[in-house]
């Protein structure tokens, strides 16, 4: 993959459309592209912590290892217990899914379950990764997510808008 790290940032809104498919917002898509090889493939997870999913491209795979790595050492230099394996299997636990070059892709279920995701999907760009969100459950979010709701609220009252030429 790419040496030059890549970065998402902004953020997105998609509704679910027909055969319960999202769209990745062009400039993730984009991003995507770019950290793929030009591959249409988003790799997808549950966050860790947050009510959520994280997604990102191939690319991605490269710093793992390194993450592990740092991760580790941090858990001994403060004397605390460190499963490799078990964190080797969160991080790349992923699924890769394709996406068409509208950006069209098809969340597994197993995903929408787990992140409680309904009828509509906010994107919020994060570095290394970005965040895929139910705007319920960013909603349930502390103060520390203001900005992030603040254009979730925005991006849907645009999607919920009609589209010209539409009829």
């Amino acid at each position: 993959m790419s040496a030059r790290p890549h970065s998402y940032r902004g953020q997105g809104f998609s509704l679910r459309g027909e055969k319960n498919r999202f769209v990745l917002p062009p400039a993730f898509r984009k991003v995507v592209r770019e950290s793929s090889d030009d591959a249409r493939i988003l790799c997808l997870a549950k966050h860790e912590r947050w009510d959520c999913l994280t997604g990102f491209g191939l690319s991605r795979m490269d710093e793992l290892e390194i993450q592990l790595d740092r991760e580790e050492e941090r858990a001994l230099r403060m004397d605390r217990e460190f499963d490799r394996d078990t964190r080797s299997a969160q991080l790349y636990g992923f699924l890769e899914i394709p996406f068409d070059e509208s950006g069209r892709f098809i969340m597994p279920d197993h995903l929408i379950d787990l992140a409680r995701i309904e009828g509509e999907l906010f994107f919020q760009g994060g570095g290394a990764f970005f965040t895929l969100w139910n705007p319920a459950r960013l909603f349930e979010m502390g103060d520390d997510w203001t900005a992030a709701k603040a254009a979730c609220e925005s991006l849907r009252g645009d999607a919920a808008k009609p589209k010209r030429g539409r009829k």
